[in-house]
């Protein structure tokens, strides 16, 4: 049976759909800036209240998401055929890990995506029913700091082969976690338990050039304003979030930089898109 969202644990219903929406969501600003859907009233403003701040910031979102895409693509032809994605949002029309994925390689693409907003989990369930496979993709509300739980909630869907590389997608989701939680401990733990020729892709909101200060001034917004919170960090932290891993070329460089195609156009300087990533290898 298909697991519920969190908000119909809340009671009422709803009562639980007023409470979400009355605040706006990172994953639906998020959705928003590049172009999607799936968002309410509350998320559009806050997302324009930003662009009056950091005019730039659908650029920095689209950024982002063109780098989880080709890093999807880059993974599936080093023949990784499966994918956990934590703190995947919301699915867009085009352009999912799935989709990519099995356009590498068809029908054999495995992907988790994991999110703790109930509604992201909602739309990923009816997006797999639809387009993808649901014998090979699977959505869970699930939460990043679950560790164990959420590692065992996983396995329990008898998807993904533990013994095989896996591509671990953490895109976008480290720069919302407070600091005080210790994000990069979890993510070590994450790693730890990868099997040998896996891969983590990683991209993570930093301060890095921010002689202005405008992107703190972004991040104390995302802090007041959304469900999550706003923790742009350096250079040297997002690097060390790799650990022992190898880091494949370009290394951590801007989203943009990330092994650009050729009809991927970016306008500015590549440290507008306010992001740094990398992709790197688990050897033995």
């Amino acid at each position: 049976m298909p697991e519920k969202p969190a908000l119909w644990s809340l009671g009422n219903p709803v009562t639980a759909v007023r409470e979400i929406t009355q605040k706006a969501s990172t994953a639906r600003v998020y959705d928003y800036l590049c172009g999607g859907g799936h968002n309410f009233a509350v998320d559009r403003q806050f997302a324009e209240d930003m662009v009056k701040v950091l005019p730039n910031i659908k650029l920095v979102a689209r950024s982002n998401r063109g780098f989880l895409g080709r890093a999807v693509a880059f993974l599936s032809r080093q023949g990784i055929k499966q994918f956990i994605d934590i703190g995947s949002g919301l699915p867009m029309t085009v352009g999912n890990v799935h989709d990519i994925a099995d356009r590498e390689n068809p029908h054999h693409s495995r992907v988790v995506y994991i999110d703790n907003d109930p509604i992201c989990f909602a739309h990923s369930e009816i997006l797999i029913s639809k387009t993808a496979d649901p014998d090979r993709h699977k959505a869970l509300h699930g939460d990043y700091f679950d560790r164990h739980a959420l590692w065992e909630r996983i396995a329990a869907l008898d998807i993904i082969d533990f013994t095989e590389p896996i591509g671990l997608l953490v895109v976008g989701v480290m720069q919302f976690l407070p600091t005080e939680k210790r994000p990069e401990a979890t993510l070590q733990w994450y790693r730890d338990r990868l099997p040998t020729g896996s891969y983590l892709v990683l991209s993570h909101g930093t301060t890095e050039g921010d002689s202005t200060g405008i992107i703190g001034t972004v991040a104390q917004a995302y802090t007041q304003r959304t469900s999550g919170g706003g923790y742009p960090r350096s250079r040297a932290y997002i690097e060390a979030l790799f650990g022992d891993f190898r880091l494949v070329d370009p290394g951590v460089v801007w989203t943009p930089e990330w092994r650009p195609e050729p009809d991927q156009e970016y306008s500015g300087t590549p440290a507008d898109s306010a992001m740094l990533c990398g992709v790197a290898i688990k050897e033995g």
